[in-house]
């Protein structure tokens, strides 16, 4: 199914109906987009002491939201309390090398494996006592609630997935290159194999970031404000660590840790996802993402949408169509 940006207001009666029910005012939706979470919650959770935001009422439905990388919790700034003002419990955590996450012990290997961030999500589920939840995320964190899906269902309500089906594996991606085109994309990755481009993103972590900003999502115009609040996340000392490490194992060029081997193994093999799934993709996401959804569809057994938002919408679809991403973790209980 594909919804235009300016039109989505009018495409059934139940998104009309859960529209209503967030409120969606323009001088509510002005006053999110220049607000913040302010004071943050902290939570030792596993092997980390865990920041996050928290909105809503303690006793609604909980809907986790995830970014991805480079970008920080405030890429549901504006989505966030939309969810809050329409009964949920919202949970937005700093993944672990983001922001004010920091790891309980100086000795615990740095690693960015996505078996190793997924139960880092898991581990805060548990120590908050929250059964399970809806899953809304993007780049990094659409990886990790798609893990979370497949290997933990009876956790997820409903999951909310930008560009699809992002569980790796990483011998097929070194069994298997891609047409020129296709790896120039990803050309990040390789420059994070060398030392050189370690020691370079070490330097220049936020011009990095706002190049990959710029390039993932070209016709977003997000002012220096914006870009200043997400790239100081990008401080914490554990974040080139984990983000290396996380494009190295990727490429099999370095190891993980033995304790996830099972869960690699696991996820190595595809597991489909059998929860309600709406996948939201933009028409100017500039990143590396799959055109349309033919190539994963089969990976989703459960109820599912796909929704294409145009109108110039890139890869920070969250913050870039907060309406719409709201609009869709409501909607995915209800499919």
């Amino acid at each position: 199914m594909t919804q235009t940006r300016r039109s989505f207001l009018g495409a059934s009666a139940l998104g009309l109906g859960a529209m209503a029910a967030l409120s969606l005012t323009r001088p509510a939706l002005a006053a999110a987009a220049t607000s913040s979470f302010g004071p943050l919650k902290q939570i030792d959770a596993g092997l980390l002491n865990i920041g996050y935001a928290e909105l809503g009422p303690a006793n609604g439905p909980v809907a986790v939201l995830l970014h991805g990388w480079p970008y920080d919790i405030h890429a549901f700034v504006e989505v966030a309390p939309l969810l809050a003002a329409a009964g949920y419990r919202v949970i937005v955590p700093h993944l672990r090398g983001h922001g004010t996450t920091r790891f309980l012990s100086a000795d615990t290997f740095r690693n960015g494996q996505q078996a190793a961030v997924a139960l880092d999500i898991v581990a805060l589920l548990d120590t908050l006592r929250i059964d399970k939840a809806v899953f809304a995320a993007f780049d990094w964190g659409a990886r990790t609630a798609d893990i979370i899906a497949a290997l933990f269902p009876e956790r997820v309500v409903g999951l909310v997935s930008v560009s699809g089906y992002l569980i790796g594996n990483r011998e097929a991606i070194k069994a298997t290159p891609l047409p020129p085109a296709a790896e120039y994309a990803w050309w990040y990755q390789f420059y994070f194999a060398t030392e050189h481009g370690r020691a370079g993103y070490e330097k220049n972590r936020k011009d990095f970031a706002r190049l990959i900003w710029q390039t993932a999502s070209p016709k977003w115009a997000f002012d220096e404000a914006t870009f200043q609040r997400s790239a100081a996340s990008l401080d914490n000392p554990d974040h080139v660590d984990i983000v290396i490490h996380n494009y190295r194992w990727r490429q099999a060029l370095v190891d993980g840790e033995r304790r996830y081997d099972a869960l690699e193994q696991r996820l190595a093999t595809g597991p489909r996802i059998g929860v309600p799934t709406i996948v939201m993709e933009g028409d100017a996401n500039g990143a590396p993402h799959a055109v349309g959804d033919a190539a994963f569809r089969g990976k989703f057994t459960g109820k599912y949408d796909y929704r294409l938002l145009t109108g110039g919408i890139g890869h920070n679809l969250p913050q870039e169509a907060p309406r719409e991403f709201a609009q869709a973790v409501i909607d995915v209980t209800r499919l």
